[in-house]
Order: structure tokens, then sequence, then C-alpha cells
């Protein structure tokens, strides 16, 4: 239990016991999340901005705290700022202002040789697997560590020992032109695990991928985070992607953080419409998830739920006990890294019943927003 009850006990505010538990809770919470949680954050992004020489502005103040050694995605449509962000974190791209902390030291500030040191501890993975066309899958993976020294053998026991771990040691003399588009990653993931570094970025590593084989690289990457302690920064379009194997995320949209959460709290309780179009899988027009107004004259609601909840007969109970008129407009349920979670957007057909509609749904723990 939360030790509120010590200040509790000696605290008289004029309100009751359950109000001053509440307090004291909530200020418990917010000084472990100031005092212990920030020593776990490896990545830390402070009102970053980067404007390109033709004015465009990619990145618009973007503040974001990344834990060690989570999965953290960042999602949006295309030309929403994601790769010129994640290409701040290792500096192929300068910011034009605003700070990134990675284990407290601000990389903005590095010199040159501090740079060469930091990006042996930041890899990253490309959509196109960015792997030289004239070299082998050996050559390939041994050529960073050939860049920094390393010695002949050292290189051949480490390249041994990457390709079984990817399992591709049948591919070790084989050329990219002959390997499959899953191979490839697999070759350009080993490359990026070659310098042991702290930090992996993807940038859209699995877009140019069948289903199957982004199944198995998204397998791939769980397993080096789980076995080999790395954080993982992956930048997707694609909500499959998150859904399946990130613990938090957050959604850009013109440059800017729209909304911030662990991957079921935004399936179940999305904030913007840009998250919602993504869950829903409608087009790339935003303004399509709205509901027509004229095709309802009552009160429009999405309700989100978790797999417990799924089963229960919520809407059944609901008309039986309040007499209410609801019609169903649409619905799905999703598998997420964390469970499953049902979306269901349904009309309360007289306005006056939606007081009594919201206060049912959320007293069953369903989370209520009004659409229309």
């Amino acid at each position: 239990m939360i030790p509120g009850n010590l200040f509790i006990q000696g605290a008289n505010f004029g309100v009751n016991s359950r109000d001053k538990r509440l307090l004291f809770e909530s200020l418990w919470r917010f000084f472990l999340t100031l005092f212990l949680e920030r020593g776990n954050y490896l990545i830390r992004i402070e009102n970053l901005v980067k404007v390109y020489e033709n004015g465009f502005k990619a990145v618009d103040d973007v503040s974001l705290n990344i834990q060690k050694k989570e999965i953290f995605g960042i999602i949006g449509l295309s030309g929403a700022g994601k790769s010129s962000l994640i290409r701040c974190i290792n500096r192929l791209e300068e910011a034009t202002s605003g700070k990134i902390f990675v284990e407290d030291k601000c990389i903005n500030d590095f010199s040159e040789k501090e740079l060469r040191e930091y990006r042996k501890d930041v890899s990253m993975i490309f959509q196109s697997f960015n792997l030289f066309y004239q070299k082998n899958v050996f050559d390939n993976i041994a050529f960073p560590l050939k860049v920094n020294g390393w010695k002949k053998a050292d290189i051949k026991e480490r390249v041994l020992k990457l390709l079984k771990y990817v399992n591709l040691e049948d591919k070790i003399y084989s050329y990219p032109s002959n390997l499959s588009g899953g191979q490839k990653q697999r070759v350009a993931i080993a490359r990026a695990l070659a310098t042991d570094p702290k930090i992996l970025l993807c940038d859209e590593a699995t877009s140019a991928l069948d289903p199957k084989s982004t199944k198995s690289i998204l397998e791939l990457l769980q397993k080096i985070r789980n076995e080999l302690d790395l954080t993982i920064v992956l930048i997707t379009h694609q909500m499959e992607v998150v859904k399946d194997i990130c613990d938090r995320a957050a959604v850009m949209d013109s440059g800017k953080i729209v909304e911030e959460d662990m991957v079921l709290e935004l399936f179940t309780s999305p904030k913007s419409n840009i998250t919602r179009s993504l869950i829903e899988n409608i087009p790339v027009d935003v303004e399509s998830y709205e509901v027509n107004r004229q095709k309802y004259s009552g009160i429009v609601l999405r309700l989100g739920f978790t797999k417990e909840l799924s089963t229960m007969p919520i809407l059944s109970s609901l008309i039986k006990e309040t007499g209410v008129d609801i019609s169903v407009i649409s619905g799905n349920i999703d598998t997420v890294k964390d469970g499953k979670v049902g979306h269901l957007i349904i009309e309360v057909v007289k306005r006056e019943d939606f007081p009594i509609v919201k206060s049912f749904l959320e007293g069953k723990r369903i989370i209520v927003e009004e659409v229309l």
C-alpha cells in the first residue's frame, strides 16, 4: 500500500478521509515519478525543433522520455516528422533547437571524437536495408567492426556469432541480391548489433516486408530487447507493428507529439483523431473518422474496453436496467501487446438519456468518449 496514511493521520484540510487519501496518493505517485522513474530514462528529448533550409519545420517542439530497455514506438502518417526526429537522436540530422540527452549527457554538445564514440552505442536499421550490394553477408556485418579497428580473428568470431543469432548461418557468403527481404533485414540487424550498441533505432524497418517476414522481424526485435537489454526506438506508420511489440508509443502529426501513452491505453482511450484513424484502419484522411452529423440525431459515443469486458453483455444490461434506446454503429476487437482491446461506436437515440448512459457505462469501467 502506498504510505499515504503516514501523512493523512496528521493532516486536516477540512476534507473527508477519502479525499485526503486520494490527494496524498496522487502526490506520492508524482514524487515516485520525479525521483525514481526519471533515473530509468535513457533518452530525454527536450523541446526539439528541426527546420530545414527550405523553411519546412519537420519537428515542432517535441519532448519525450524513453526508458531503458523498452520498445518505444513513434507512429504517424507520412510527413509527420518521425524520420527527422529519429535521425536527430543519432545526429544524422542536426537539431535547430532543443536538447537530446542520452544517459544524462547532452549529445548536441558532443565533439567529433565524442560523437564517434557515441555512435558505437547507437545503431540504426532502415526500410531499404542499406546493405552493400557488392559485399557478401559476412563483409556487410563485418564492416563496422573493420571501421572500428577490430582484429581479423575477433571480427570473424563476432560475425559468426551474430549470424547464428539472426539465424542466417547458411547465408554467410551470399550476396544481398540473392536474399529475401526478411533475410536482408536480418543482415542489417546483425550489422547494427556488431558493435554491441545500447540503442537500436528502427526507421520503418518492416514497411518493405510481407506479413510473414514482418512477424519474424518483430519477434527478432523482441528477442534482442529481452536478451541483449537494448532500448529500441521504432518509427512506423503501421499500427499493427506498434500494437504487437511496443511498450509505449507516441503519435506524431505535423511535427508535433499529439499523444503519448502505454500502447494498451492508446488503443482503449485514444485522444486524437489521428490516433483513432490509425487504430480503425481508416484511410489517410483523418476527417473520414468523423461521424456524419446529418445521419444521427442522438448523441454518438465511442466506447473503449479491455479483454475482460469484451465478453460481458454490457449493452444488453444497459438497455434492460435503464430502458434507454441504443443504436450500434460499428465495433471491433484488436489484439495488442498487453492483451485485447475493443471499440464500439453507439448512438444514444434520445439526447436526454446521455447522463444515464454515461454513468452506467463508466460504472462498468467502460471508457466513454462523446463523438457527436
